[in-house]
């Protein structure tokens, strides 16, 4: 099970919404490259970065604290957040991103996504974001009327390396994720599933492991690690 801290930036600062809100944010740190330091000395293998104003402006807008994140740390880390077109996601390679992470634009062009998965196979990883089931666009900002599991299965088509799972309702809300619909999703696709969203104890963790055989292979955690007393060593040993 891959334990994933995550990175959310506003104007350059480590921050977290709540449900996606970006008027309900907290800022947790000046300093996201010492934020990232930190989880990979407390034995993070991978990071979770995203653009939080990027996602609002369809352009990534922190992209050089992300090269320097990613220039800052051995682990593997995966960003997303207003990647809309193929330059972005080959400067983010370039900066030494491992994997690149298409949301909105996925579901509106999707000729894009299986473009950019036969141009930079491994790399590229979609985000589906939900509400009751269907999926979320632009932030968040506009619930569609497409199904998340019809989604997941075409992006699996189109040769994703991961699907990143969020359930809106539990984003940052601090009690627990939704199990049952990442279960299912997990279920539906044979492409790895990483859940998001909620992620809040170590139960939340054990759970996970109970349906890591369904192909729930990893876990974003974001508001718990910091401010919900939540150790990521704990999360890490509960993991194992």
């Amino acid at each position: 099970m891959l334990l994933i801290p995550a990175i959310d930036l506003k104007n350059g600062q480590c921050v977290r919404l709540r449900q996606g809100r970006m008027d309900d944010v907290t800022v947790y740190s000046d300093d996201p490259v010492t934020v990232a330091k930190r989880w990979a000395d407390e034995g993070a293998e991978r990071l979770h970065v995203v653009d939080l104003d990027g996602a609002i402006k369809g352009q990534p807008v922190n992209i050089k604290v992300v090269e320097q994140i990613a220039e800052a740390v051995k682990i593997p880390v995966q960003v997303g957040g207003g990647v809309r077109d193929e330059e972005t996601v080959q400067r983010y390679l370039n900066a030494g991103v491992a994997y690149v992470i298409i949301g909105t634009k996925a579901v509106n062009t999707p000729h894009f996504l299986r473009d950019l998965c036969i141009e930079y196979p491994r790399h590229i990883i979609v985000g589906l974001d939900a509400k009751d089931g269907r999926v979320a666009l632009n932030g968040w900002a506009k619930v569609t009327h497409h199904d998340v599991v019809e989604m997941a299965q075409h992006c699996e088509r189109d040769g994703v390396e991961a699907i990143i799972y969020t359930d809106i309702g539990r984003d940052g809300m601090m009690n627990g994720f939704n199990s049952a619909s990442t279960q299912k999703l997990a279920k539906a696709v044979n492409t790895p599933v990483i859940a998001s969203g909620g992620v809040s104890s170590l139960e939340d963790i054990r759970v996970l492991k109970e349906i890591e055989s369904d192909g729930v292979t990893g876990a974003i955690i974001g508001r718990a690690l910091y401010e919900g007393g939540l150790s990521f060593k704990d999360c890490l040993a509960a993991a194992r």
